[in-house]
């Protein structure tokens, strides 16, 4: 598992996420039970997660600038993606799922600038083991393939969870490689971060070479925006 190597790397952004509630089924610093509820319409396997009290939220405020919050919310990542893994083959561990949430601002960005880098290369660093990163905006209402609306977010967050292989691929067609990739995972206990490196900037890099290839293209103001939307 990656977290004692991830633990030793230099990390001179520690601090700029503050713990406001650590891992919770039921957080008082946001209401996210009425959001959660009505949440189970569409996902089939939330209902029987919230029910075993196996969804949990753990809650940070940001304390540093946008750089800095970016890469303290990828290492909260790898903490809930390696707390997860060994949890995931025991009874219900396919109901669990662990919940990044950002509350308060950062001058200068939004959240949606503050988390897409981080779901990114979460999402492809751990989904070939299995383990599927979403996020969600506060406030904004999102739309599914089918047309379905989703209720709108009280908070901003990352869910770490595990893939659903039959089901998760269809989210990720803009990336057709990790839809793959994910498809046919497993977790074989590998370090993630075995032939790449642990610091988010040099990580940064490397996931923006995963980047669809009309967004690499040196004219195109996409190449140092956001990665693409997507609908996990």
């Amino acid at each position: 598992m990656t977290t004692g190597r991830t633990s030793a790397a230099p990390r001179p952004t520690a601090g700029a996420l503050r713990l406001v509630e650590a891992s919770t089924t039921r957080p008082t610093s946001v209401d996210i039970s009425g959001y959660a509820r009505q949440m189970t319409a569409h996902c089939p396997y939330l209902a029987p997660s919230l029910q075993r009290g196996l969804t949990t939220w753990t809650v940070y405020r940001p304390d540093g600038d946008a750089e800095a919050v970016q890469a303290e919310l990828f290492h909260a990542g790898i903490q809930a993606a390696e707390w997860l893994r060994p949890l995931l083959n025991r009874p219900h561990g396919l109901l669990r799922c662990e919940n990044i949430v950002l509350l308060g601002e950062v001058t200068g960005a939004r959240h949606r600038d503050l988390l897409a880098w981080p779901h990114w290369t979460l999402k492809h660093l751990y989904g070939p083991v299995g383990v599927m990163f979403g996020k969600f905006y506060a406030g904004e209402e999102e739309v599914t393939a089918a047309g379905h609306r989703i209720p709108a977010a009280p908070a901003s967050f990352l869910p770490v969870r595990a893939a659903v292989r039959r089901r998760d691929p269809r989210f990720l067609a803009a990336t057709p490689d990790l839809a793959a990739a994910l498809a046919a995972g497993d977790d074989d206990g590998r370090d993630v971060f075995e032939n790449i490196p642990t610091d988010w900037t040099e990580i940064r890099a490397w996931a923006r070479h995963l980047l669809p290839p009309r967004r690499q293209s040196p004219s195109s103001p996409a190449t140092s925006a956001n990665p693409p939307r997507s609908s996990s």
